[in-house]
């Protein structure tokens, strides 16, 4: 039995964010739901698209409001 068939440990880097990281994606957006700019989040250009990807297609998907 290996130790990699335990549910993974939550990662603080947004590459590896999921969009049903809900609590992780709520830290990028204000409290009215827009999404925080860079300038804010302190996230490299490439990590900013990605986050702002996932947090739209958590909206679609209803996970986050």
């Amino acid at each position: 039995m290996s130790e990699s068939t335990d549910a993974p440990t939550k990662s603080k880097n947004p590459e590896h964010y999921s969009f049903m990281d809900r609590d992780a994606l709520a830290k990028y957006t204000t409290d009215t739901g827009k999404i925080l700019p860079r300038k804010y989040t302190g996230l490299t250009p490439m990590q900013q698209r990605k986050v702002s990807r996932l947090i739209k297609k958590a909206r679609h998907m209803q996970i986050l409001q």
